[in-house]
């Protein structure tokens, strides 16, 4: 079940999506090519001030008004423009992708928001994602953006020509679909401002955790683990300052049985995690990949039900399903590893 690949230059190097567009057609074996999607850090240097935001119109006529008329609520739009896209004979487009470069007004958060501009992306994006009809934002960071489409990877990458695009860090998934598989916003990549998400498996915690996110303001209206899991690190990273590892350690704590035998302060630390962040736990067979601007992680399920391998050369590091994705991008990758179950991998950019 799915496909998912990352790779991330810890130099910052721009790469274009060529290898990327390679690696994960190596695994279409794990597609039903009903979905595919792909996100890149880095790609709007021209706009980096300003917040991205990816939107798919079910019909632009109708629905960019409404969208219109909603971000100027919110803020300023510097520019927006169709995202050019190039007609695949396998691809049924039933979808408009566009592109915002917006600046929110920060004024317009809660009164005392440590993040003011963030929290103002967030809320716009559970507002339109809920309520405006025919328009889905699928991505909404700074210098960040997300193409996704119903088809195969080689024809998504074809249709949005992901080889023109040039970023540091990129991930991917080719989607094996269970449900709504013409729905162009389903496939992942999800996003929410700084994160990205891309997931194989099946959460099956997937109601405890959309409701304890939904209980800190957030709107889960793709009904996908993907946009649960991003709400969740921006919840646990951003808003609750959790550091990456810990917020790793609340999705997928250990056993109680291995927290037993651990040393005294180890154990209080992850029994007070599982306490507090006990609906945060996601069941199930999975793993995932996320990013954001300054890294990528990658984690999988406590009994590692889905496979998760890493492969580094030079300042890359690679994160991928299976090792013929990473060798397809880079054939002489320096080192191949398979961490444990419950074991994250987490690779930082140069500050």
């Amino acid at each position: 079940m799915c496909g998912i690949f990352g790779v991330m230059d810890k130099g910052r190097q721009m790469m274009d999506g060529s290898g990327i567009r390679e690696a994960l057609s190596m695994m279409n074996e794990r597609g039903s090519g009903e979905g595919a999607g792909y996100v890149a850090y880095g790609i709007y240097p021209d706009y980096r001030d300003c917040y991205a935001l990816h939107i798919l119109f079910d019909n632009a006529c109708e629905s960019k008004a409404v969208v219109d008329a909603t971000l100027e609520q919110w803020g300023t739009i510097e520019h927006d423009e169709a995202i050019p896209t190039y007609d695949q004979p396998n691809l049924r487009v039933n979808s408009t992708p566009w592109r915002y470069f917006f600046k929110p007004d920060p004024s317009l958060a809660a009164p005392g928001s440590e993040s003011p501009e963030k929290d103002v992306i967030a809320n716009l994006v559970m507002q339109i994602n809920a309520s405006a009809k025919g328009a889905k934002i699928v991505s909404s960071g700074k210098n960040v953006g997300v193409f996704k489409a119903s088809g195969w990877p080689e024809d998504v990458a074809n249709y949005y020509r992901i080889e023109d695009y040039e970023g540091y860090i990129w991930l991917a998934h080719n989607r094996y679909a269970t449900s709504n598989p013409e729905l162009w916003d389903r496939p992942d990549p999800f996003n929410l401002h700084d994160w990205s998400v891309v997931e194989n498996g099946k959460i099956t915690s997937y109601g405890t955790n959309r409701h304890y996110v939904e209980s800190f303001g957030y709107t889960c209206s793709m009904s996908t683990d993907s946009e649960v899991i991003a709400y969740m690190l921006d919840l646990l990273v951003r808003r609750h300052g959790l550091d990456i590892n810990l917020a790793i350690r609340a999705f997928a704590p250990p056993y109680w049985e291995d927290i037993d035998q651990m040393p005294e302060a180890e154990q209080k630390l992850n029994r007070a995690l599982r306490f507090a962040y006990g609906s945060a736990t996601m069941n199930g067979p999975f793993t995932v990949l996320a990013a954001n601007p300054e890294m990528m992680v990658g984690f999988t399920d406590r009994g590692k039900l889905r496979p998760m391998v890493v492969g580094e050369c030079g300042d890359r590091l690679y994160i991928a399903s299976e090792e013929v994705a990473i060798r397809a991008m880079e054939p002489k990758v320096e080192s191949i590893t398979r961490p444990a179950a419950g074991e994250p991998v987490i690779g930082r950019v140069a500050q």
